[in-house]
């Protein structure tokens, strides 16, 4: 890894010494990515409940994470648009699980409320946990979570309980770290190792995690192009 004394000097993380951090993907996988994600998408439903999911026929990716971790912002990111999911300053502000469909019906994104942080009743975060929990065992479209974590703070124990609930319910998920350009290169060196023995913990962590930043476009791309691939691995299955 690029790395010199230079590098203590650098206030953010910059892209050309991420280059070599970045899960780098080929052209052609990151022109699936393109493709897949110039496609229009919109909401479709809100969900409190099973009984009001919408019906299963399209392949979903969940993202799941701790309130303001940046879950809105990346999910506006990889689909080009500004607002499609909501960012608030109030922490908590997703009280449902909610649907996002591209045109082409090649695909959901599923964005569950964040954790953490919610200011709801007791008895409110209660029946979302219930809704999610009944959703990682039943829901045979999915296809993975994507765990979102804040780099600033790496893996929490609250992350930790919901890499075991996962772990238990035997859901493929993959960590992905947010707001990596609040990091300096060495720092950001330093979590990809925490991160990477971490994961080797849980048995239904997927090995390889990416990096990411909502604000700068940094893994963006990447990340797009990993999600064609599982559709792509859906396919052939």
């Amino acid at each position: 890894m690029a790395n010199n004394e230079s590098d203590e000097k650098v206030k953010s993380v910059d892209k050309q010494n991420l280059l070599n951090l970045l899960k780098i993907k080929s052209k052609e996988e990151l022109e699936a990515g393109r493709r897949l994600f110039s496609s229009n998408v919109s909401f479709i439903a809100g969900s409190v409940k099973m009984g009001s999911l919408p019906i299963e026929g399209v392949p979903e990716i969940a993202f799941a994470g701790r309130s303001n971790v940046g879950k809105s912002s990346l999910i506006n990111s990889i689909t080009n648009r500004k607002t499609l999911a909501r960012t608030s300053q109030n922490p908590g502000r997703t009280q449902q699980i909610n649907f996002f469909e591209f045109e082409n019906k090649e695909l959901r994104l599923v964005d569950f409320p964040g954790f953490g942080y919610a200011k709801a009743s007791k008895k409110s975060i209660e029946k979302w946990t219930r809704l999610i929990h009944s959703y990682l065992r039943y829901r045979t479209a999915l296809k993975r979570v994507l765990l979102l974590i804040d780099s600033r703070r790496g893996i929490s124990p609250l992350d930790e309980e919901t890499m075991k609930v996962l772990d238990k319910s035997a859901v493929s998920y993959q960590i992905i770290l947010t707001k990596i350009d609040k990091l300096k290169i060495k720092e950001l060196e330093e979590l990809i190792v925490r991160t990477e023995t971490n994961c080797i913990k849980h048995p239904a962590a997927h090995p390889s995690f990416h990096l990411t930043s909502s604000l700068k476009g940094i893994g963006i791309q990447e990340l797009k192009a990993e999600i064609a691939s599982l559709l792509t691995s859906h396919v052939q299955n």
